[in-house]
């Protein structure tokens, strides 16, 4: 008895791709270059792709980039820190029994002007009065008396923003108004 050369399936599916081939050349071409392309390619491509690579790893080795951190702040120091660090260096001893007080604990009380200048008084929370002028260092951030009106005292604070630079704070202290 005589078996049929083909399975069940298989030639049907050989007749669906050979009908794929035959509507859709270009398919085929594609699929002959895929099937019929050799494994290993001639060494003298091989030795010329090798040289290529080579040209280009010499390449981006000349052009390789090198930092240089001069004037560039470092990214891993925290900018606080140097803030942190400028205040200790502008921190000192105080002078004057003025400058280790508080200007909250400070109280305005009178003012005087006069041709020779204007002078005011301030009485501390002990109830001591002290008197200042123009240029007198007051309170524990470096304050320095600005200005003295008839009616208030304006004092500079010098401090540094976050960036580090030089800022001023005006702080005024302000006569209480009588009591009638």
């Amino acid at each position: 008895m005589l078996r049929p050369l083909r399975k069940k399936g298989v030639g049907g599916s050989f007749f669906l791709v050979l009908c794929i081939f035959i509507v859709f050349p270009g398919v085929a071409f594609a699929a002959h270059e895929i099937i019929y392309k050799p494994a290993h390619a001639p060494k003298e491509v091989l030795s010329k792709q090798k040289k290529e690579t080579k040209k280009e790893v010499a390449a981006e080795e000349e052009e390789q980039y090198i930092y240089d951190p001069t004037g560039k702040t470092d990214p891993f120091k925290s900018f606080l820190a140097k803030q942190e660090e400028l205040e200790e260096k502008k921190r000192r001893k105080p002078k004057t029994y003025l400058e280790t007080l508080e200007l909250s604990q400070l109280q305005l009380i009178a003012i005087i002007t006069g041709p020779k200048g204007n002078f005011a008084m301030v009485r501390d929370s002990k109830g001591t009065g002290h008197v200042i002028k123009k240029g007198t260092a007051i309170g524990t951030d470096g304050g320095v008396v600005d200005k003295i009106t008839d009616k208030e005292v304006i004092i500079k604070e010098e401090y540094r923003d976050f960036r580090g630079n030089k800022k001023f704070k005006i702080i005024k202290k302000k006569l209480p108004s009588p009591v009638m």
